[in-house]
């Protein structure tokens, strides 16, 4: 059992941050042990119609970034209040929700694999079973950390994970990197947050939140459109003079031929 030293020292971890870009995450998440074969990130470039066309049908996983301003803040801050008030009785012990895969983010700057690891784990079942090998990293974290474990537990074992640390550290200097992963010190003001279709409900997965926020029903059929109007498009909405915000599906592979 891990001391209160240990503990504190735990907490206090900082990762350098992720990029939001498709190339270096596929590249992640195959070292993982996804196999992206099966299914892979794509930009989303808008919450249009004319983007949603150019993603494979059966999206089932959005990622996106947004940026950390007053107002989203002023609105989590509220939302925390409305949804969250016993902690005790989070949402992600409720019934509804029990079977998503939730985690609480408490290693600095590590949102990015925070919401990777809410994108697969909660893909349905067959892809997981087919993309996923049970000897892989991903394989025996989701072994370790089932969807009903409390989601401080599921942060107490990423915690203490060095192969984690390891591939999540070499992602963030890898060769798709678009620009300089910067000082492990400077301010980060944006946050990746995933959104999933799980037993008709869409789901948005923030690890900062203490746990999954319904919003409402959806099917695998209209998940993205879904994901994209009825969550993304909001976080828009409340901040329409901002432009850092990137969206990533995880789709269908397309074959090159």
């Amino acid at each position: 059992m891990a001391t209160a030293s240990e503990k504190t020292s735990q907490k206090s971890k900082k990762w350098f941050p992720l990029e939001s870009n498709p190339a270096l995450l596929n590249r992640y998440i195959a070292k993982l042990g996804f196999d992206t074969s099966f299914y892979r990130f794509v930009d989303v470039f808008s919450t249009e119609e004319w983007a949603l066309a150019m993603i494979p049908p059966g999206a089932v996983a959005v990622v996106f970034l947004y940026p950390i301003t007053p107002v989203q803040e002023e609105y989590r801050q509220k939302e925390k209040a409305e949804l969250f008030r016993d902690a005790s009785k989070s949402a992600s012990s409720s019934s509804e929700s029990e079977s998503v895969w939730h985690i609480k983010q408490r290693i600095g700057n590590a949102c990015g694999t925070i919401g990777v690891l809410h994108a697969l784990g909660n893909i349905p079942e067959a892809l997981k079973a087919a993309a996923i090998p049970s000897n892989s990293w991903l394989g025996k974290f989701y072994e370790s950390c089932p969807p009903e474990m409390d989601n401080i537990q599921k942060a107490e074992i990423l915690e203490g994970d060095d192969e984690i640390e390891s591939k999540h550290d070499a992602a963030t200097s890898d060769r798709d990197n678009q620009t300089s992963r910067g000082n492990i010190d400077d301010k980060l003001e944006t946050h990746f947050v995933a959104v999933v279709c799980k037993d008709g409900g869409l789901y948005e997965l923030d690890g900062r939140k203490e746990g999954p926020v319904r919003h409402g029903d959806t099917s695998p059929e209209n998940f993205l459109k879904d994901a994209c109007k009825k969550v993304v498009q909001t976080f828009m909405d409340r901040d329409p003079g901002e432009m850092r915000f990137t969206m990533l599906a995880l789709a269908p592979t397309q074959s090159e031929d």
